[in-house]
């Protein structure tokens, strides 16, 4: 099926639904999930430099680009400038590892993935939860990620994990204005006055962890850091009212929820039978009662599931973007 687009700022058009990566760096599984994905009509990817899982994404690209079954300009490929690569002097030189990574000539938006830098080691493999954070520029490295378009290394750009303040700089500053802001946005953490921000700048607004990322705990645990307690997407009474009555499943509801409010979900799975239900989503249409109990549900930041608590030194960092754990 054809996938709806949205048509953004300066013309961007991407698809309202998309795979997202993250967590996902098995070879066998990738290249399952994006295969699995692509025969379904999936035309939006999402990865990072720091999932690490790019080499693996671009494989199958250019199997799919090889074959003529898709053609590069029907795909939109999303990667980001890792944190370590937050630096002005180190943009263009991620963007390129990306592109040799993805076997591509340019991604359609290359994104900011987190408004603090930090250290970098070259050659050297720096755990998270021991980054060192560093000063951070948003116009000078802005102005390099307006280099990557005119360079044709990126259509577009954007940023991730931003806030309101922190894009406005970059709005009032910039030549090429942010196309999108990627965050965390479930039926939990719905972040209203964010995203009527970006959609008043016709900035789109991509939705990571739109299932309320069940596996979240686990990526903690591996990096030592203390396990909480999380609102469950799949458990929840009152998704699966609406679930019921619209026959489907309660991440389907949860997923059209966040398309019916404009924003684009990018739900990750390594499961072919989940990938398609995730993406069964354009059949139905949810009617102002069930918006309205699904709105109820959100928590505010205490329903914010990737707090980013494993960077617990950067939280002094002046462009620190989430309340702080001790307010």
């Amino acid at each position: 099926m054809n996938v709806p687009v949205k048509i953004v700022t300066n013309g961007m058009k991407i698809p309202t639904i998309g795979l997202g990566t993250w967590q996902a760096t098995s070879e066998t599984e990738i290249e399952s999930a994006l295969n699995t994905a692509l025969e379904c009509g999936y035309r939006h990817i999402d990865t990072a430099y720091a999932y690490q899982n790019e080499e693996i994404i671009g494989r199958v690209l250019k199997n799919w680009f090889t074959s003529g079954k898709l053609k590069r300009e029907e795909v939109f490929i999303t990667t980001k400038l890792p944190i370590f690569g937050v630096h002005e002097d180190r943009v263009e030189m991620f963007m390129d590892r990306s592109l040799k990574n993805l076997g591509l000539k340019y991604v359609d938006i290359y994104l900011i993935h987190f408004p603090i830098g930090s250290n970098f080691v070259e050659n050297g493999e720096v755990p998270l939860n021991q980054l060192i954070p560093e000063r951070t520029d948003h116009i000078e490295i802005w102005k390099k990620m307006e280099e990557q378009v005119d360079a044709g290394k990126a259509k577009f750009i954007g940023v991730s994990n931003f806030n309101e303040r922190q894009i406005e700089k970059i709005w009032n500053n910039c030549r090429i204005k942010p196309a999108c802001q990627q965050i965390e946005l479930q039926v939990f953490l719905q972040q209203p006055k964010l995203v009527n921000y970006c959609h008043e700048k016709n900035i789109a607004v991509v939705a990571y962890s739109p299932l309320a990322s069940p596996k979240y705990n686990n990526f903690m645990a591996d990096l030592g850091v203390e396990i909480k307690d999380l609102p469950n997407v799949f458990t929840n009474p009152i998704i699966r009212e609406v679930a019921e009555k619209h026959k489907k499943t309660n991440a389907q509801i949860a997923l059209r929820y966040l398309i019916d409010m404009g924003t684009i979900p990018i739900p990750k799975s390594v499961s072919p039978l989940r990938i398609r239900e995730n993406f069964e989503v354009f059949d139905f249409s949810l009617d102002a009662d069930d918006m309205k109990k699904l709105k109820n549900l959100d928590l505010g930041e205490p329903g914010r599931i990737c707090d980013c608590n494993f960077l617990k030194r950067f939280e002094d960092h002046p462009e620190w973007p989430f309340p702080k754990s001790n307010q």
